[in-house]
């Protein structure tokens, strides 16, 4: 007679057969810069990384106002501390009620399906396939000497091809880039197995291309780089100003999917997304030490951002954050299941009559009593911005933490601003415990 199954693996089938698998609509064509100077193409199909990705398909990788708020916050608190633990241990168990975890982290054989990943994602982000229908890249090389004339093997030399690939890494390695990582359309940059820092120079750029999934990197520490020429093709370099020091810039781009990152202490923004950016889900992030945090829409008189939709779903906005969590512009922005445990002052701001859909999040104010206030209208008088349609529903608000709503509550507009079903404010604690990027052992679930 055959054992019995355990309680734990009867659970991962249970969580695995509950899966659905987004649809895919049709993908968006691929912008691309005017071309520039022809200079000969870094590397062939002979290059070490190359090979590496044969060899690598070839073994079969083919992807939440309370009475007692003090009370409370103590809990919460010890809730913090307990997740900190967990994520310290690398502990997960299946079916926790995150749907893009419960979708591919219960399975062992997780780096044998990498691209599983891509049919994970959720929100205004979830057509993000990155390089899912191409081949595996492996970096081997930390190194970035040359912006113009990158070597095979390196993330650059990979994020710059013109054909989808799945970028992964042989080891744990900080790489710090010379100038700004310019990514091509069709690219995911999957970190899971390695430890990998992108961190103490440059940092990653999305500039007018389509379909890039980040997950599991850290990125850190990004400093301002530019007037200097780099390469964002194998066909096309030009010349690039000076960068302002984000650690992901998403400018004039489409279906982006930042999931299990973490983001701290960069000379700008952690992430940045303007100038008609849209179809973005920012998931399961982990934030940290930093004044401005996101950036959502270029200026409030760029009125092409109007189009902007970002989803901003189970993500941990964690100790020593100030402001912009997110800081948004004229578009629709769902800001769903977060758990919010500081800031110092506000965590969400707008101008140009933005759309803020709040569900589900945890908000814990800090001490300071004049810092108690979720949210900041920039810039603008009260007669202008009690029309604009901010809601709070089912927030769990904690430390005498407050949410100012505006608006009508025009069904159209929060329409255009929801992009998932929110869980209860109660389970933010679980579904948020392992934000950030995770520590992956092969032959184990992640």
């Amino acid at each position: 007679m055959s054992p019995r199954p355990s309680p734990s693996f009867q659970l991962c089938l249970v969580a695995l057969l509950l899966v659905l698998t987004p649809s895919r609509s049709e993908l968006m064509g691929d912008y691309r810069e005017k071309p520039g100077a022809e200079v000969r193409s870094p590397g062939n199909d002979s290059s070490p990384s190359v090979t590496a990705d044969k060899r690598v398909r070839s073994e079969g990788r083919n992807e939440h106002a309370v009475d007692d708020p003090d009370e409370v916050a103590s809990t919460v608190d010890m809730s913090i501390r307990n997740s900190t633990e967990r994520r310290n241990l690398g502990y997960f168990s299946c079916a926790t009620g995150n749907p893009i975890d419960d979708c591919w982290r219960c399975d062992s054989s997780w780096y044998l399906r990498r691209k599983r990943l891509a049919d994970c994602a959720i929100g205004f982000g979830r057509n993000a396939v990155g390089g899912r229908d191409g081949k595996y890249y492996v970096v081997t090389d930390p190194g970035d000497d040359d912006a113009v004339n990158p070597r095979p093997g390196t993330l650059r030399h990979a994020v710059i091809q013109d054909e989808p690939l799945w970028i992964m890494f042989a080891r744990d390695m900080v790489i710090t880039l010379k100038e700004e990582l310019i990514m091509n359309s069709f690219k995911t940059i999957d970190g899971r197995g390695a430890n990998v820092h992108i961190a103490n120079g440059a940092c990653i750029t999305v500039q007018y291309v389509t379909n890039i999934i980040i997950h599991g990197v850290h990125v850190h520490d990004c400093k301002p780089t530019g007037n200097a020429m780099v390469r964002s093709s194998p066909s096309h370099y030009g010349w690039r100003t000076m960068a302002d020091g984000d650690g992901i810039s998403i400018f004039g781009a489409s279906h982006i999917w930042i999931d299990h990152n973490s983001l701290s202490n960069c000379a700008d923004g952690l992430i940045d997304a303007i100038m008609g950016s849209t179809a973005i889900t920012i998931s399961n992030n982990y934030f940290t030490h930093h004044n401005e945090v996101m950036l959502l829409g270029h200026s409030d008189s760029y009125v092409a951002d109007k189009s902007m939709q970002v989803t901003i779903a189970y993500n941990h906005f964690g100790e020593g954050l100030i402001q912009r969590m997110p800081r948004c512009r004229h578009g629709y922005f769902h800001v769903v299941n977060n758990d919010y445990t500081h800031w110092e002052m506000y965590a969400i701001g707008g101008s140009a009559e933005p759309t803020i859909n709040s569900q589900g999040n945890r908000y814990l104010a800090p001490t300071n009593p004049f810092a108690k206030e979720v949210t900041k209208r920039v810039d603008t008088d009260t007669s202008v911005w009690k029309g604009w349609n901010w809601r709070s529903e089912g927030d769990l608000l904690l430390n005498g933490a407050f949410f100012t709503p505006s608006g009508a509550g025009a069904g159209a507009s929060y329409a255009r601003a929801s992009s998932l079903g929110a869980k209860p404010s109660s389970l933010v604690g679980t579904i948020t415990s392992t934000a950030g990027a995770l520590s992956c052992l092969k032959g184990s679930s992640c």
